[in-house]
């Protein structure tokens, strides 16, 4: 068949109410571009705040006979209560986690609930994210902030999950979604029983009054849905018996029996199957050659193909003759060895006098470095496209309905409300599908075609066409005064802008300068838990061309594994015991101080060390959680051993502790896979690994032999649980091996040093 370049873009038709998703606020939002043009950048929201309006309806459509209590609760006639969810489901338990919070203060039965994907709209927007790009600023400025951002999150309908802000972000507004659709129910039921609403409750799925009840069922059928209600409350903790409670998981059942639905498991009349080869990072498509009855599509820089199964798609694909052009648009010299080495020179020590005057004992200095890491999600980047003249519709898996969106509709030179993103349930995601240019090409793929088409990254596209967490580099210094106390600190690193990158792609008009020094890209070191009489960090950037991407825990992912192999290294210097030199640190954390006790007592600390073994521990605060990690592992034959993994979380309080601790003990497993064996190099733009043989996963024979967990709940506020873990697990696992063999490894992975 004929080469299947895209056709020019089709000029932007008005939809007719039939095919608009929400057809009563598409006339009152303006479009994102717009809004960004009118305020110059998101947080300056004044400017266009009166083209917005204050409420927005039909949020959600139900079918008939359901009733929508408001935006977040809907009872079925059988009782089945449903909760909307804006966020992705990824493995961490935020559909059950939401139901819970619902159920709870609803008062309704676990087994009736349900929940279902929330729809693109600004009820659901993640104001909730305001909470953390805040939480520094002084009372006064950060009430100011915290309306401005959360407006202008809620009026661009940014939708996202990440952050570690699922639950504590949307806790509040489900709960209040809840209290008021439970008063709904407690004044319809009194007004027919002809009874005070102030004396009626609801347990169990029941509205209750002395000793009548009513079921859900047949109370919401008594609802006046057009009727505001009256006075709504907040149930008190002891009236809420399902937090804390290890209640089964929702999207359990699906997974275990084969029901659940991810991206490729869609099915369109018609589908065909395309597969997709991308060219060196920065480079273009020059030419392409494809051998008759292939259907080849061009892109900027990837050619694909299409087939009846994916099979043949990847089979046509590969037999396309290629070829690409090198380099970057900037100039700057293809992805190479040359990052690294620039990321390490940056953070070579510069002439400055390390803060602080104390008397010194010793003064300490330790280079360490990371690399390149790739998401290595289980479910490799996929979508499914529908594309018409005037009209797209798309299916996968996404952690920003706003950003598929965005891309989806630019790409198509479509209207916004002219795209749908049906979400589907995510096999791994961890950062990398915030972004959508899996999707984009698969609409692009589907427009040219003229049919449905499902595309699947291969894993060597997937790793080789990521959004990679960037490389780093750190040169730590200290000095300990005469009493063993931390007499002064100064970390500098060396790290690409993430931040910058990101929006680059996603919102080109909010993105900073990459040369420019950015505190969020060394979040985790900016300040620490320790007692420091003189402290300071300093971020060096790197500009360099490789696309850079949020990897579980950021920042944090990296910084962790500097300061607490630092700080292991102090306490050596300072002859003391690890676990005792930090807890003397953390006089005035207490806090810290107490998990960092209870990960140790998991990890049985105090008794004696079987012979070859090393204990390490770290403790590392990030996303309003505090975790300590307690690693027991060794070296035989070359290879590391892990016996033993021990984490303690103090998140406030745990929602579901199953799930918080699935999370604590996932998160810990990937810090552990990334520190002994990931990292990727690149070699003419383009990344060496292909697949797992050079991109080595952490398998289960090599998983820890004894894996301990606790909460340690604190009554603060709620902090996040699906990053937390993933920090500490690293520099716990090398002060481990340290302690084991006496040789310290600064760089990761750590499985090439100790194979050696």
């Amino acid at each position: 068949m004929p080469d299947q370049t895209p056709p020019p873009a089709p000029a932007k038709r008005r939809l007719s109410s039939r095919r608009q998703v929400l057809p009563s606020h598409r006339q009152v939002l303006p479009s994102r571009r717009q809004f960004l043009i009118g305020t110059g950048a998101v947080l300056g929201v004044v400017v266009g705040f009166a083209l917005w309006p204050r409420s927005w309806p039909n949020a959600r459509q139900t079918p008939d006979g359901e009733l929508l209590l408001n935006a977040w609760i809907s009872i079925a006639p059988d009782g089945k209560v449903s909760v909307a969810v804006p966020q992705a489901e990824m493995g961490q338990g935020v559909f059950s986690g939401f139901a819970q919070i619902v159920a709870d203060e609803l008062g309704a039965d676990w087994r009736m609930m349900a929940v279902e994907p929330a729809p693109w709209h600004p009820a659901y927007a993640h104001v909730g994210l305001v909470n953390a790009g805040t939480a520094g600023l002084p009372a006064l400025l950060r009430d100011i902030a915290g309306y401005l951002g959360a407006t202008a999150i809620q009026r661009i309908n940014l939708h996202l999950t990440g952050g570690s802000t699922s639950i504590r972000g949307y806790h509040d507004i489900l709960r209040e979604a809840a209290a008021t659709a439970r008063t709904l129910l407690t004044e319809a039921v009194a007004r027919e029983w002809g009874a005070d609403a102030a004396d009626l409750d609801t347990r169990a799925g029941w509205v209750t009054y002395k000793a009548n009840r009513m079921a859900f069922a047949d109370a919401v059928r008594l609802v006046d849905a057009d009727r505001a209600p009256g006075k709504v409350t907040l149930r008190d903790a002891a009236a809420r018996p399902l937090e804390g409670k290890p209640l089964p998981r929702i999207d359990i059942p699906a997974k275990t029996d084969g029901s659940a639905r991810y991206g490729g498991d869609v099915r369109l009349p018609g589908m065909v199957f395309a597969a997709i080869r991308h060219g060196p990072i920065g480079g273009s498509l020059a030419s392409a050659k494809a051998p008759p009855g292939v259907q080849m599509v061009r892109g900027a820089n990837w050619v694909a193909a299409t087939g009846i199964t994916s099979f043949e798609a990847q089979r046509a694909v590969d037999s396309i003759t290629a070829g690409f052009r090198h380099g970057t648009a900037d100039g700057a010299p293809p992805a190479g060895d040359w990052i690294a080495e620039a990321v390490q020179a940056a953070a070579a020590p510069g002439d400055a006098a390390a803060p602080g005057d104390a008397p010194a004992l010793k003064e300490l200095r330790a280079d360490y470095a990371v690399p390149f890491l790739a998401h290595a999600a289980m479910e490799p980047m996929v979508a499914v496209a529908r594309v018409s003249a005037d009209r797209a519709e798309i299916w996968g898996p996404t952690q920003s309905l706003t950003l598929a969106h965005w891309a989806v509709a630019e790409a198509l030179d479509l209207a916004e409300s002219a795209v749908s993103i049906h979400p589907t349930l995510l096999g791994g995601g961890f950062g990398r599908k915030v972004e959508a240019d899996a999707m984009v090409e698969a609409a692009l793929i589907a427009r040219a075609v003229e049919k449905p088409v499902l595309l699947q990254w291969s894993r060597a596209e997937d790793l080789g066409s990521d959004r990679f967490r960037p490389p780093a580099a750190a040169h730590m210094r200290a000095t300990l005064a005469a009493d063993g106390s931390i007499a002064n600190w100064h970390s500098r690193i060396a790290v690409p802008n993430v931040g910058a990158s990101f929006l680059s792609r996603t919102m080109p008009r909010m993105a900073g300068n990459p040369a420019r020094p950015s505190d969020s890209a060394i979040e985790g070191a900016v300040e620490i838990p320790y007692a420091v009489a003189a402290y300071s960090a300093e971020h060096l950037p790197v500009v360099q061309p490789v696309p850079l991407g949020y990897w579980r825990s950021v920042g944090h992912s990296f910084t962790a594994f500097f300061v607490e192999s630092f700080v292991d290294e102090l306490a050596e210097a300072a002859g003391a015991d690890p676990l005792a030199f930090r807890l003397k640190l953390l006089a005035n954390a207490p806090r810290h101080a107490r998990v960092l006790r209870e990960a140790a007592a998991r990890g049985h600390w105090d008794q004696p060390v079987p012979a070859g073994r090393g204990r390490g521990i770290a403790l590392h605060e990030s996303f309003g959680s505090i975790v300590a990690t307690m690693v027991e592992a060794s070296v035989a034959e070359g290879e590391i051993r892990i016996h033993r993994l021990a984490s303690a979380i103090d998140c406030g309080r745990a929602i579901n502790p199953d799930s918080v601790k699935a999370q604590l003990e996932g998160g810990g497993i990937m810090g552990l896979s990334a520190a002994i064996h990931e990292g990727l190099t690149f070699k003419d733009g383009a990344s060496v690994a292909k697949n797992f043989d050079l991109y080595p996963l952490l398998m289960l024979r090599q998983s820890p032999e004894s894996i301990a967990s606790a909460i340690v709940t604190s009554g603060a506020a709620l902090g996040g649980v699906g990053e937390p873990g993933t920090p500490p697990a690293a520099p716990a696992l090398a002060n481990a091996l340290y302690a084991a063999t006496g040789r310290r490894a600064r760089s990761l992975p750590l499985g090439p040093f100790y194979a050696a």
